[in-house]
């Protein structure tokens, strides 16, 4: 039987054994044949300025760094950490996946040393949302390290505004995984949502164990390969949009992207194939507005023409005919024709509206005495 001072001795806490200093952080690796992706060996300037609309030199596929990050919340404050930060990359033997994991908080400073070479040695960033979360983030963190003089930005890319442009107006929702299903074809399978990731991720911290973080793990590999194939579908349709775009909504939204950047031939030939079904309005109102902007008026004219014809739009073809024949073509009987059409159109909307066009048709009146 033990003594008293064996059981006083027994019921002192023991100090518990220090805990390592870690060496790195969890990386994991994998490499995916290179003929599962489509991405050209080099996307052009013209490409990129069109996909994104600022100034980019010519980059070659190897030199893209494909970004997304794994978060213990969705603030930018001091205590959101980036848990885990995922890249992709091309290189001879396929497409690289690199994750790199905190298995605890004294690891972030791995996961950063991991990252900052990546970043510095890309030459083209492309993220999902990153302009807005991911590169802020991480800027935060390099910063609260200590470790600023390690991070830098090469030019950036964000794939979800510029996937809006293309996508909002046939698919409202562009968040990743709704572009995975209508744009890719892709529809993942047992896949942990997003918004369960920091909970998944508290859950390990306190009971560590690490099949918990598969399913993260999984989930950011999925996001990187789908930003490199999101990237290829969009320089495809802002290069070729006649021959790539899958609907009309996408070819109306390439020619207001088009015609945005310059390019208003291109926007024109856009709108014209976007010509019909539920687009044909919005894209014959913007042919008309782009002819009429550049004086060609005879253009702007005949798109009005069959906007009235087919009943399009409104009153708004019927005024717009009033103006070029009152101020281009000096016809101002044809004026007074079509705002007269134009006020028994109206005559069941907004007394606004009516107000207007009956000044209009008596100015018209007026005119049209003073020039008898």
């Amino acid at each position: 039987m033990a003594s008293l001072r064996d059981r006083l001795r027994a019921a002192v806490p023991q100090k518990a054994a220090a805990k390592p200093a870690p060496e790195d952080c969890y990386v994991r690796r994998q490499v995916i044949p290179p003929e599962e992706f489509s991405l050209a060996p080099v996307l052009t300037g013209e490409q990129l300025y069109l996909l994104q609309g600022s100034e980019f030199a010519p980059c070659r596929r190897e030199d893209i760094l494909f970004l997304d990050t794994e978060t213990t919340g969705l603030s930018h404050g001091a205590g959101t950490v980036a848990f885990l930060v995922g890249v992709g990359f091309f290189e001879g033997d396929g497409f690289h996946v690199e994750q790199y994991l905190m298995r605890d908080y004294d690891e972030e400073i791995f996961v950063l040393r991991h990252v900052a070479p990546r970043l510095a040695s890309c030459g083209l960033l492309c993220t999902f949302n990153g302009a807005s979360f991911d590169i802020p983030l991480l800027e935060n963190r390099f910063t609260m390290q200590r470790m600023r003089s390690l991070y830098t930005l090469p030019p950036h890319v964000d794939l979800l505004h510029a996937s809006r442009r293309v996508w909002k107006l046939r698919l409202k929702k562009c968040n990743l995984s709704a572009l995975e299903s209508a744009v890719l074809g892709l529809e993942r399978e047992d896949d942990l949502p997003g918004a369960l990731v920091p909970e998944r991720y508290f859950t390990y911290l306190k009971t560590k164990e690490f099949f918990l973080l598969e399913d993260i793990l999984r989930h950011n590999a999925q996001d990187i390969i789908s930003l490199a194939h999101i990237l290829h579908r969009l320089v495809t349709l802002h290069d070729a949009p006649l021959l790539a775009a899958q609907a009309p909504e996408d070819l109306f939204s390439l020619g207001s992207i088009y015609e945005k950047r310059g390019r208003t031939e291109g926007a024109r030939q856009c709108w014209r194939a976007a010509d019909k079904g539920a687009v044909s309005l919005l894209a014959r109102t913007r042919m008309a507005e782009s002819y009429r902007r550049e004086g060609l008026y005879g253009e702007a004219e005949e798109i009005y023409r069959r906007m009235i014809a087919s009943r399009q739009g409104g009153i708004t073809p019927l005024i717009a005919m009033a103006k070029i024949c009152e101020h281009k073509k000096r016809d101002i009987p044809a004026a007074i024709e079509y705002t007269r059409k134009a006020i028994i159109l109206a005559s069941d909307q907004e007394e606004a509206d009516m107000a207007a066009l009956q000044k209009r048709y008596e100015r018209l009146l007026t005119k049209a005495r003073r020039n008898r």
